[in-house]
């Protein structure tokens, strides 16, 4: 909103945030008064920020951000677009020589009394739902005021009605009156509502009118004649700026709450600066707003209609869809009678989009909804200039983008970066053969800082551990947890450090610590894998858990296979693989007395260990494992699942003979042996070296024989753990095994393979579910 009022001499000019039509109107009014002085409201600590606000290099929207100097970091914004009265009235003032300075509550008060209205609102809401659960039934809401004022003058939605009556509004004298006018019956209304149902509301607003006026008294007092002062607010705060007398004391200032806060200037979009972001200062339109600045600029605003429909077919066009010159014309016309059957002189925002919607889009609005948007909102990112009122951690990061060649990729679209990792030869310098490692290190150091600048995604090269594929999107909540993260670190690489070291000492178990083992790995921190090695090594002292244990000897293996592939020498943490290693070995056998359902988690680490000790042979006591399985194999009092798999293992490493395999298979498959733990230890058997199964017709005769010896409730017992083994052959296997089967069972090969290949019925899934609460130990 806008008014212009004075008291004691002193100009008060009230606006709307982000209005274009305030803006134009305010830069008229600045060059008739001439002032010395132009006070403007926001953080009157972020003064010193004027000058980079309005720096050449400077590109709007950009946002002031004041931040906690401690945890939880709290955050306040205050956006500033091209277009906003307050930016235009600042580079008036540099351009003319003007004092100018912000007047409003110091950012550390601001986030003080923040906290204080969450907390108020937070325990309003408590008793209010405790009201209304209490209650027959609930009240209905009631329309803001800004819905009624809408309501009441015709209008759709209240950005209509503010469009339609003040952005077009290019009489200067009728703009003010109306201004003053409707900024004060606002006030009278919204202050009432107030003082009866938002109290805490009524005195914020009081104490930052208070502090502006203080800050109008001291203006004065150092040596500005009142009347060659303009105070730029929200047209809400104007009236009460009006009276100068009850300006703030010293010793209120004083009193005031405050937390230690910082001050930087970041880069903002035009998606934040829309309304629909949830910014409740916001506009619906921002890039709309811009584009009708640059016609009020050069005098052509009634071409906007043309502009803003002609833009909106271009970028139909672009994507596939023609819309003729003739459809643009009609579209524009449409608009301009849309305009006129309101009473307007010109088509507003929901005129042209409606136009569009019937011309351009023919009715279809997904055929014209994506053009829309990005002629509504657009997709402007601002700029700041290098080294500019930024954090120690803000500049280091912009240098790191800048150095990785990777500053195109800050931008709110999202971009798709494939990273190799290997050497580029094909370069001179180090740094250029190098650089997507480097990138590399950078992501992966941003992504445990919290900061969503980057995500990874599947890699299309399965196998491959040189190659990365990334998500790269900058954002203006990207640029706050750039800010908070100065608490951790004044570079990103000190910031990562920190937070690793953090979770190394709070890591609790090895699975812990060896994935950030394997996190200093990616993010290229020797000091913290090395820490981590330490923390590992400390944890694994005492733990008897396998299952974690073969994790990190997985995550383990693989640095020190691929370790080269980040130029880290990842030889130290050979002599953990070892130790832990060993005491997976030695404790196998105790943890494979388990149930049916912790088996499952016990034969994923079987295989990793077996698959550890053939790539690490050389350094790892291999012998200790094939031992330590022939104990497991022979172990009638562990889970008949995994002494099948230590056979398995055993047949593959050729540490078993086949005499003594028949003489297991006799054994553990003779008439006698309780179906869970013969038909069990088979499964557990088929699970590896297929190849060698399907050869023994023996082993299946043997199989055969005991089938048989089983009574009906054993029989389907058995059943269940055969077609849960089976469940996992490949096709082709499973017609070799109904052929050998069918030739045994006296049926054909049809018949045997629907037995091995049916679904499980109901029965037979539950029986399974039964099996997992078997108590092996107790044989």
């Amino acid at each position: 909103m806008e008014s212009e009022t004075t008291g004691a001499g002193v100009h008060i000019f009230g606006v709307r945030h982000l209005s274009p039509g305030g803006a134009q109107h305010l830069l008229s009014f600045l060059h008739e008064v001439e002032p010395t002085a132009v006070l403007i409201e926001g953080p009157s600590d972020a003064t010193p920020e004027i000058r980079h606000v309005i720096n050449m290099t400077t590109k709007p929207p950009i946002a002031i951000l004041a931040f906690t100097e401690e945890v939880p970091v709290r955050t306040a914004l205050w956006p500033l677009a091209l277009y906003s009265p307050e930016y235009q009235a600042m580079r008036w003032a540099e351009q003319q020589g003007a004092y100018t300075a912000f007047i409003d509550l110091p950012s550390s008060v601001v986030i003080a009394l923040q906290d204080i209205r969450t907390k108020s609102r937070d325990s309003a809401e408590q008793s209010e739902e405790s009201e209304v659960n209490n209650a027959d039934e609930k009240a209905p809401e009631e329309a803001s005021l800004y819905d009624r004022v809408a309501e009441l003058a015709g209008e759709l939605d209240y950005d209509m009605y503010w469009e339609r009556n003040f952005e077009h509004n290019t009489n200067k004298g009728a703009y003010q009156e109306a201004i003053i006018s409707f900024s004060s019956q606002m006030r009278q209304i919204s202050e009432e509502n107030e003082r009866h149902n938002n109290v805490i509301e009524y005195a914020h607003n009081t104490i930052r009118e208070a502090y502006m006026r203080r800050q109008i008294q001291d203006t004065i007092a150092a040596g500005h004649q009142p009347d060659k002062i303009v105070v730029v607010c929200g047209a809400y705060h104007a009236a009460a700026l009006v009276d100068l007398a009850s300006g703030m004391s010293d010793e209120e200032i004083d009193a005031l709450p405050s937390l230690n806060t910082k001050l930087t200037l970041m880069p903002y979009t035009y998606y934040k600066l829309s309304s629909l972001s949830g910014y409740g200062a916001g506009n619906l339109a921002p890039h709309y707003y811009q584009m009708m600045w640059e016609r009020m600029m050069n005098d052509s605003l009634e071409d906007l209609p043309n502009h803003y429909l002609s833009t909106v077919a271009r970028y139909l066009r672009n994507t596939g869809t023609h819309r003729s010159t003739a459809e643009i014309i009609e579209a524009v016309r449409l608009a301009e009678s849309l305009a006129a059957l309101h009473g307007g002189s010109a088509p507003t925002l929901r005129d042209l989009r409606d136009a569009a919607l019937t011309l351009l889009g023919r009715g279809e609005l997904s055929v014209i909804a994506e053009a829309l948007a990005r002629t509504d909102i657009g997709t402007a990112i601002g700029e700041l200039a290098e080294g500019i009122s930024q954090t120690p951690i803000q500049d280091d990061l912009n240098r790191q983008l800048k150095r990785l060649k990777l500053e195109r990729y800050k931008t709110p679209v999202a971009n798709d970066l494939e990273l190799d990792l290997r050497e580029n030869r094909r370069v001179s310098s180090e740094e250029a053969a190098y650089l997507d490692l480097n990138r590399s290190f950078l992501f992966h150091r941003l992504r445990l800082l919290g900061i969503d600048l980057v995500n990874i995604r599947a890699s299309g090269q399965s196998s491959a551990t040189w190659a990365e594929n990334w998500v790269v999107k900058w954002s203006p909540e990207v640029e706050i947890q750039v800010v908070e993260s100065t608490l951790l670190g004044e570079t990103i690489e000190i910031a990562s450090a920190y937070v690793l070291q953090q979770k190394l000492d709070g890591s609790s178990t090895i699975a812990e610590a060896s994935a950030l083992i394997r996190t200093a790995y990616e993010c290229g921190m020797l000091h913290q894998m090395e820490a981590g090695r330490q923390t590992l090594q400390r944890l694994a002292v005492d733990t008897r858990d396998v299952v974690q244990i073969a994790a990190s000897i997985h995550e383990l293996s693989l640095l020190i296979q691929y370790g080269d592939g980040r130029r880290i020498d990842t030889k130290p943490l050979i002599p953990l693989l070892e130790q832990l290693f060993r005491r997976a070995s030695l404790f196998l056998l105790d943890a494979s007395q388990c149930n049916d359902e912790a088996s499952g988690e016990m034969l994923k680490a079987m295989n990793i260990l077996n698959q550890a000790a053939i790539e690490h042979s050389e350094e790892v006591d291999e012998l200790l494992w094939v031992q330590e399985l022939k104990h497991l194999s022979e172990r009638d009092d562990c889970n008949p699942r995994l002494s099948g798999v230590a056979c398995s293992i055993l047949l593959e490493r050729n540490a078993m003979t086949a005499q003594q395999c028949s003489e297991e298979v006799s054994r553990r498959l003779s008439p006698g042996i309780p179906a869970e733990l013969g038909a069990g230890w088979f499964e557990g058997m088929s699970m590896r070296n297929r190849y060698v199964l399907l050869s023994r017709l023996s082993l299946w005769e043997q199989l055969n024989e005991y089938i048989n010896s089983l009574d009906d409730e054993e029989f389907v017992r058995a059943l269940v753990f055969l077609r849960r083994a089976f469940s996992t052959f490949e096709p082709r296997e499973k017609t070799m095994i109904a052929e050998l089967l069918g030739e045994l069972w006296g049926v054909n090969t049809e018949q045997a393979a629907e037995i091995l290949t049916g679904e499980l019925k109901e029965a037979e899934a539950k029986m399974i579910e039964d099996l997992n609460e078997f108590d092996f130990g107790d044989i």
